[in-house]
């Protein structure tokens, strides 16, 4: 049967419609209109993007909760590329919170009800065979970076299986938000391989494989073909592991970073970030990095990545190994960390104390050593959460603390906030506000730091990119944390906060970005040139939301 060209002219409108990368709504000129068949399809008037924006940013002002404004983007952004990403750039600090931490966790545990369209890949276990035949596809031949997740461990959340995607998809908003990259040049990937999260399995609402995790020599090749599929197609992409479980995470890192670009958001990330904002929080003390003494409370994939970078960077300032991983104490689920506990995973061994270094400590009831009678012993100025245990920074260890040091530096860390350790206006009425607090999620009290690891991913992997790094470094996390901490409250340097404002970010990722390719360079990752990785010409290269 023959198809007249009226058929196709509809179908080629209504196509441009229902493509998020090309479609602009109301935002049509009348000559693209006439050009493209689209009179009737959409209302007569003609608006700017301005408009559209403003048009927007209405509705979200009128819903009742955070989580109905985060399905209402997610809709966007399947609906317009550019209008969303100019609605999140029009204003960072309201649009963040919203489309990343701490909303996409209630987006990951309720994904399965909120899914509309298709985004991104989602490589299952039983469609392991498919995984090169659905990476072919051409609309992914522009992808410079990818952020992929197993969704086992999200966030503070635990195991959200399939519903873990919203992670790869907020990460990746951001880096278009941040660093500048354009949302076809960007590929969000959640490898399913079940869940061992019962309510969700037996949820017949849940998009997933409804089969517990594949775990082991499985779950290994499994990642191995992926990784293999992904050299082959993308052979100069950025890939970033997010939210994997701690083993996981430590092996997968350990396996493949040398063999493509990669690096552990969850580990590296967040240690530059931590640590950056450390660097900015000893200046206002006047006591060096080596002076501190730090306790951790949380030794997961987070807090092992926090560790090692506080030890090089403690190294930096001229203390050998050794006596750098003298100033660490690290408390996990059975209290302080020691070398003679049982099964010990790597990145805690390298943690763990001497038991003659406690020797005559009182203990709790059960024989451990938590996190009260730890801070009566080591006396810490630096307190950092990533356990994910709500309020485990309580009156009593905060008080206690406030006593020992005349500013101590408090970081509840874990997201979202209703797994932080401590909510900041305890922390400083308890510590007679002199504590010099930072969370890891956004709250309203003043003075308050947010330490969110957007400070560092975007400006990673674009410094890595623009270099065409063959591997992302220690050096250069490192080198992205020093260049956070020297960047202060404002461009200028000057401001209350330890780090520059959310409505700057851009400039941040930029900031971070050279300092990255800089050091890729210098660590024989890179053969660019200095014109290349110039902070104008890196500028350049950053893309901005218009229909231009």
């Amino acid at each position: 049967m023959a198809v007249d060209n009226a058929s196709i002219r509809y179908a080629q409108a209504h196509a441009l419609l229902s493509d998020p990368l090309s479609n602009k709504g109301t935002a049509f000129t009348l000559e693209e209109r006439d050009h493209f068949g689209l009179h009737g399809l959409l209302p007569p008037q003609v608006f700017t993007l301005d408009e559209q924006i403003s048009r927007r940013r209405q509705v979200l002002d009128g819903m009742d909760s955070d989580f109905h404004r985060y399905a209402f983007l997610r809709e966007l952004q399947d609906t317009n590329e550019v209008l969303f990403h100019a609605v999140v750039q029009s204003d960072l600090p309201t649009m963040l919170p919203l489309v990343y931490t701490p909303t996409v966790g209630e987006g990951c545990e309720k994904f399965s009800q909120i899914f509309r369209r298709p985004r991104g890949l989602f490589l299952s276990w039983p469609n392991r065979h498919r995984i090169r035949e659905i990476l072919g596809d051409p609309a992914l031949d522009r992808v410079k970076v990818i952020v992929v997740s197993d969704g086992e461990r999200i966030l503070g959340l635990g195991d959200q299986g399939a519903g873990g995607m919203g992670i790869p998809i907020g990460k990746l908003a951001l880096y278009t938000a941040c660093a500048g990259f354009h949302p076809a040049e960007v590929l969000p990937i959640l490898l399913d391989v079940g869940t061992d999260n019962l309510a969700r399995r037996e949820d017949p609402l849940y998009l997933g494989w409804h089969e517990p995790r594949v775990r082991g020599a499985d779950y290994a090749a499994f990642v191995e073909d992926f990784i293999a599929a992904i050299d082959e197609r993308f052979p100069n992409v950025l890939l970033q592991w997010e939210d994997f479980a701690g083993q996981n995470a430590y092996e997968l890192l350990g396996r493949y970073r040398h063999r493509l670009l990669t690096f552990n958001d969850d580990i590296q990330g967040t240690a530059a970030t931590a640590v950056g904002t450390l660097l900015a929080a000893v200046r206002t003390t006047g006591v060096a990095l080596s002076a501190q003494r730090f306790v951790l409370y949380g030794a997961g994939a987070a807090g092992g990545g926090i560790a090692e970078m506080l030890v090089r960077a403690i190294m930096a300032e001229g203390l050998d190994e050794a006596a750098a991983r003298r100033c660490i104490w690290a408390v996990d689920r059975d209290g302080l960390i020691l070398a003679d506990m049982p099964n010990l995973p790597p990145q805690q061994v390298r943690l763990a104390r001497d038991p003659g270094d406690v020797a005559g400590w009182p203990r709790t009831g059960d024989g451990h050593l938590g996190l009260e009678e730890t801070i009566a012993e080591v006396r810490p100025t630096v307190l950092i959460g990533v356990s994910g245990q709500k309020n485990a920074f309580n009156e009593g260890a905060v008080r206690l603390m406030a006593s020992l040091v005349e500013h101590p530096i408090i970081f509840p860390l874990s997201n979202p906030i209703s797994r932080a350790e401590g909510d900041p206006a305890d922390l400083l009425e308890w510590s007679g506000h002199r504590a010099i607090v930072g969370t890891g999620s956004p709250f309203d009290t003043p003075g308050v730091t947010q330490v969110n690891n957007v400070y560092i991913f975007p400006g990673v992997g674009l410094g890595a990119l623009v270099a065409g790094a063959s591997e992302v470094t220690e050096g250069m996390f490192m080198a992205a944390a020093q260049r956070l901490g020297a960047l202060g409250g404002e461009p200028d340097g000057r401001g209350p906060g330890l780090l520059p404002p959310i409505p700057v970010l851009r400039w941040v990722a930029l900031q971070v970005a050279v300092a990255v390719a800089e050091q890729a360079v210098r660590d024989g990752v890179s053969q660019a040139s200095a014109e290349q990785i110039s902070e104008a010409a890196i500028a350049s290269q950053m893309w901005a939301p218009s229909y231009d």
